[in-house]
């Protein structure tokens, strides 16, 4: 299967093709912990997740690594309101983070390495790039000269005379240039700091990324992603510092997500209008934020709004149901389901041929789109070619156990790499079997004509979010 990436240096689709066959080395750019993630930090979280999900199923070892800057002003500063420790700001929230994209259906990195362990090779980096005429050491500070990095630019596609500068920069008389950005901090009275050739201090926010992805992925990524704004200056900080120090490319494919706006206004802190994963996932669930994020292609702007979540949490929950209806049908048939044989790519026969055609045109669909720089608006569309399929073919009376469990293997698979069904997760004081049970308990209940009884069991599930269904195959529940 070929994928296809828009890579930003170029702007233009290229394929993909890993240094090193069946095996891709993956760096994004991770969170500063000094506070709840917000919905702006989940959209890269959660489309580099289904990047990494969609290479490893078209038979690729991900080795994927997101780093966390836990030494930063923003620590620095929440310490000193907090009254509290820099590290302990840091375990604080990534311990937060860890917890919202666990609820987002998201899966660890291979690695996520913290700056402040990895202070060696931070100054290491940085003494190299002194030592062939990159850096230079002013009044305790430490910069790196961009004059004499000629492709200072080419990531962002500015002239150097051109750029602004950026954010997390200190303009001031110690630089030779505007455009030269620090790569050591002199240490401030009372601050965080660690001993180096330089000087005590701490990292600057470029050299982090460049000394971490060096560190465990090597002189060359295969990809390297972040969110839009990250383009300027963050990496084409690192480009100038990475590739000044090895002569080699930092990334042979440079991947970018859009922006998100608020209520069609960007997400900016002048205007407040922020919003924290942690506290979102509290009215919205999960799943549905998820679905949202992946609704519109990862290049483009997305619109937050009351009504553009509203319409996520529906879509997915026709998704899910459907799944689930799959799932009960399949149940009726316990000890019926015969061996499937394979039938390639995923699938397994479901002894209905008309039925294997439709499956493999949908899955071939799903590949071609998801192959296709990742378009998971379009993989999503055939999900709910999916959805059709399986509706439709519930409602048949000559239905067969081998072909429910084809099309509920076809939907495990792609939601394997969308990730779009909502995590079973045991209740705290219903388990599956509870629930189960109960509802035999009601059953029963209702035909003895204890309706009190039967009543009772209702309520209680009721307030437990179960929601039951009458079928023709019997009661169905699912969690609301």
């Amino acid at each position: 299967m070929t994928v296809s990436i828009y890579n930003t240096v170029s702007r233009l689709k290229e394929p993909f093709v890993s240094q090193e066959p069946g095996k891709v080395k993956m760096y994004v750019c991770g969170p500063t912990v000094y506070d709840y993630i917000h919905i702006g930090n989940a959209r890269p979280v959660i489309f580099f997740d289904v990047v990494r999900r969609y290479l490893e199923d078209v038979g690729n070892e991900v080795q994927y690594v997101v780093n966390f800057t836990d030494v930063d002003d923003k620590l620095i500063r929440k310490a000193e309101q907090l009254g509290t420790t820099v590290p302990e700001v840091a375990e604080t929230f990534i311990a937060a983070f860890y917890a919202d994209i666990e609820s987002l259906g998201v899966h660890k990195a291979t690695l996520n390495p913290r700056v402040t362990e990895h202070i060696p090779q931070i100054v290491a980096f940085i003494q190299g790039l002194i030592d062939k005429g990159y850096a230079y050491m002013s009044d305790g500070d430490v910069y790196y000269r961009t004059s004499a990095f000629a492709d200072y630019g080419k990531l962002s596609h500015q002239n150097i005379e051109e750029l602004q500068f950026g954010i997390r920069v200190e303009i001031g008389d110690r630089k030779e240039n505007q455009q030269d950005f620090v790569l050591w901090k002199g240490a401030k009275p009372g601050e965080i700091k660690w001993e180096s050739p330089f000087g005590d201090g701490r990292p600057g926010w470029h050299i982090e990324c460049s000394a971490m992805a060096r560190a465990y992925l090597g002189d060359t990524l295969d990809i390297h992603g972040g969110g839009h704004d990250l383009q300027f200056p963050h990496h084409e900080c690192e480009v100038a510092q990475s590739e000044a120090l090895t002569g080699k490319p930092l990334a042979n494919y440079w991947m970018h997500n859009g922006y998100i706006h608020i209520n069609n206004e960007k997400m900016s802190k002048s205007l407040g209008n922020g919003i924290s994963v942690h506290e979102l996932v509290k009215r919205v669930k999960p799943h549905a934020i998820r679905y949202f994020m992946l609704s519109t292609h990862y290049r483009s702007p997305l619109n937050f709004s009351d009504d553009t979540v509203a319409q996520a949490e529906n879509s997915v929950e026709r998704i899910a149901n459907s799944a689930a209806n799959l799932k009960h049908r399949l149940s009726s048939f316990e000890g019926k389901l015969n061996e499937a044989a394979g039938g390639g790519n995923g699938l397994v026969h479901s002894g209905d041929e008309a039925l294997d055609a439709r499956l493999k045109v949908i899955h071939e669909q799903f590949h071609a789109k998801m192959s296709d720089d990742f378009n998971t608006p379009d993989a999503i569309t055939t999900v709910f070619d999916l959805v059709a399929e399986a509706n439709q073919y519930l409602n048949r009376a000559d239905a067969s156990a081998e072909a429910i469990y084809a099309l509920l293997t076809l939907f495990e698979r792609m939601d394997a790499v969308l990730g779009l069904l909502p995590q079973q997760q045991a209740d705290a004081e219903l388990l599956d079997a509870d629930i189960e049970q109960l509802i035999v308990e009601r059953t029963e209940a209702r035909q003895s004509k204890n309706w009190a009884r039967a009543d009772e069991i209702r309520d209680l599930l009721i307030v437990k979010n179960i929601v039951l269904e009458d079928t023709p195959q019997g009661i169905r529940w699912r969690r609301k």
